[in-house]
């Protein structure tokens, strides 16, 4: 690394980090100012605050991410071409493309922490601000209790649990239901119980009755009884208290293995996970936003010696509000199941990487 590489990592490196500091403290203010009133009437303690931002920070550094490399690259380019250095080195032999070498550097390292960051950092503090709003501003519901969930278990058995205590791993008003393999249509086992635990190496029912009629192959007699039990050890369900307490929980609780799988899981159940898939991808496209927003900042500021902090601000904000805005509207596809979920996550990526190609190759090197 050069003596000019050193200079301009040192400016780019500090100016995205006040950059991001100051997005980050904007956020937090307005967000707290927002819902002081809220935290206020529940009687919030202070120090759960405190931690309620904490884990509220490392979702605004994500987002605000691109927008400080941006605004970043758009300053310290502007400064060298204000202050005539841009011009010096031009004028010994330093192209465009070699002054972009330096700000690249820096986006590839910031890609490779969000995409950790994104990953395991977010998704671990996420959890622990949306059960701060479930426990103390009541949003979600109470965050040891799950009602009516829905489970498909295999191609034939599917598994409806009304309540569902995450502290003792309690399911309660369980309803079991398998249809025949030939006929889908075709219901010929059920459990109904109260109450259902998970032990070793039976999962048991409590307190319920059973309606066993008809065989595997579809064949219904409604006059074989219901029978009732005090407990029934029903075997290996293939759900335990882990998978229910995943399925509720959002896309941005879950790291990349967790989401895998349970996108995995969902598939062999015959769910449409189109919309999981576009947040699984989109959850590894979004960090490489950084170095597009260096490919747009250089060469713009690079030709516009009056790039001072105002007009950078605007314009950073500017094109990473449409950036966002084209993803979101792009991702509706993808939910819809119109796009590719692959395609949709990286659409955005695609359109905005093109759009700074063509904006570089036409400044004057």
């Amino acid at each position: 690394m050069t003596i000019l590489d050193r200079y301009i990592v040192r400016q780019y490196v500090v100016a995205a980090f006040f950059g991001l500091l100051s997005f980050l403290s904007i956020f937090l203010i307005i967000d707290l100012t927002e819902k002081i009133d809220d935290f206020l009437d529940a009687s919030v303690p202070p120090n759960v605050i405190v931690e309620y931002y904490v884990a509220f920070a490392p979702e605004i550094i994500k987002l605000m991410t691109p927008v400080a490399m941006l605004l970043a690259a758009l300053f310290v380019t502007g400064r060298l071409s204000t202050q005539n250095e841009w011009s010096a080195m031009k004028s010994s032999g330093v192209s465009l493309y070699r002054l972009l070498a330096p700000f690249l550097a820096v986006a590839i390292v910031v890609v490779g922490l969000s995409v950790y960051l994104n990953g395991w950092v977010v998704p671990a503090s996420n959890q622990k601000k949306f059960y701060i709003e479930r426990s103390f501003l009541h949003r979600g519901g109470d965050p040891s209790q799950r009602f009516n969930i829905f489970f498909q278990v295999g191609p034939t058995r599917i598994v409806t649990v009304n309540y569902f205590d995450t502290q003792t791993k309690t399911a309660s008003r369980v309803s079991i239901q398998d249809f025949a393999d030939t006929n889908l249509t075709v219901l010929f086992h059920r459990y109904d119980a109260l109450r259902m635990q998970w032990q070793d190496p039976n999962d048991s029912l409590a307190a319920g009755w059973a309606l066993l009629y008809g065989d595997h192959r579809g064949t219904v007699d409604l006059s074989d009884p219901v029978i009732g039990f005090q407990r029934l050890y029903i075997g290996s369900l293939g759900l335990l208290p882990e998978d229910i307490e995943k399925k509720q929980r959002k896309p941005d609780e879950m790291e990349y293995g967790d989401l895998r799988e349970f996108i995995q899981n969902q598939q062999r159940a015959g769910q449409d996970v189109a919309r999981w898939q576009v947040d699984y991808h989109s959850k590894l496209a979004f960090p490489f936003a950084s170095i597009i927003m260096v490919l747009f900042g250089v060469p713009f500021a690079s030709g516009r010696a009056r790039t001072g902090a105002a007009l950078g601000f605007g314009i950073a904000v500017a094109i990473t509000f449409i950036y966002l805005a084209f993803m979101k509207i792009s991702q509706v596809f993808g939910y819809n199941g119109d796009l590719n979920p692959l395609f949709t996550a990286w659409m955005a990526n695609g359109v905005f990487l093109a759009a700074a190609v063509v904006n570089l190759l036409r400044v004057q090197k």
